[in-house]
């Protein structure tokens, strides 16, 4: 079967029209053969979308002219190639939020943080001044993050502004650095930390992904692996493909030595979760994992997952 390309993409901005541009753009998606997931709001786009190359670049195109967009979207996505569609569908959704903070209101476009390229990134993560913070949940952060950096110990986005509001030691006034995986959590964190009063915010400018593709072994200051959203799970410095899989029932990762464990069952429970779902949950565990063992013997792939 012929390789066919993925691409993540988001970019907030002002959006009024958002029946229209999801109606038209479901359109121009279905109509050039691609699958996958959009989502639209009035802070901007988020997505991933497979197909042929040549027809993501159209319809990126086409986005940039219903938006009247100033920049190249191909240019900020993140592309590869799979054997087999993750989507089995093209899905173009509303939402209040791109990524969900709880506060549809907030406007990155607006006002933002610093956006950091990755070359940068170390000389400012090394100054002692400054105050290191990773936006993503616990269970991503487990497996791998740079030194130093704070763990706000969530289990959503969601959770995010709670964190902020109940740590009092980081002066407001001195300089914050956020990072997540693709850079679209971390850009609302800063648009968010600078609402309440922070001075200088600086984001990591396309994410941990952006910074393992762009900088070199020696100088990289990674430690661990990335959790990323899709069926590799995670990937290690170099962005070859991890040593976890996904718990289904709790999303936390397992390293091989867990899933060894009696208490792991495949889609259904693992170390980390088989005391804490209920019965009727795991039956519906279950009723999935079968579903999906299906389509993998159709040769169908699962759902895949917007940029994070």
């Amino acid at each position: 079967m012929q390789n066919v390309a993925i691409s993540s993409f988001y970019h907030f901005i002002e959006i009024q029209n958002v029946e229209d541009i999801r109606d038209a753009l479901l359109d121009f998606c279905v109509n050039s053969n691609l699958l996958g997931t959009i989502l639209v709001s009035n802070e901007g786009f988020n997505g991933t979308i497979t197909g042929e190359k040549l027809d993501i670049l159209r319809a990126f195109s086409f986005l940039e002219d219903q938006l009247e967009l100033n920049l190249s979207i191909s240019n900020k996505a993140r592309w590869n190639v799979t054997k087999s569609p993750p989507f089995r569908r093209m899905r173009v959704k509303i939402k209040k939020e791109i990524v969900a903070l709880g506060r549809g209101d907030l406007r990155p476009f607006s006002k933002a943080g610093k956006s950091i390229e990755p070359k940068d990134w170390n000389k400012l993560i090394k100054n002692p001044e400054v105050t290191l913070i990773d936006t993503r949940n616990k269970y991503e952060i487990v497996i791998g993050s740079f030194p130093n950096a704070i763990n706000p110990e969530t289990d959503s986005f969601r959770e995010f502004p709670s964190f902020v509001d109940e740590v009092n030691e980081i002066d407001k006034k001195k300089p914050v650095a956020m990072f997540c995986t693709g850079g679209i959590r971390c850009e609302k964190a800063a648009a968010y930390m600078l609402e309440i009063g922070y001075e200088d915010v600086s984001q990591l400018n396309g994410g941990i992904l952006n910074y393992l593709e762009n900088i070199e072994t020696e100088e990289n200051l990674w430690e661990g692996e990335c959790f990323v959203f899709d069926d590799r799970v995670a990937v290690d410095s170099e962005l070859r493909d991890g040593n976890y899989i996904q718990c289904h029932a709790c999303r936390n990762p397992l390293s091989i030595k867990e899933t060894e464990s009696e208490m792991y069952t495949e889609g259904v429970s693992c170390p980390k979760c088989i005391n804490k779902i209920s019965n009727e949950k795991i039956e519906g565990l279950r009723e999935r994992q079968k579903q999906i063992d299906l389509a993998k013997k159709r040769g169908e792939d699962h759902i895949g997952k917007v940029m994070k």
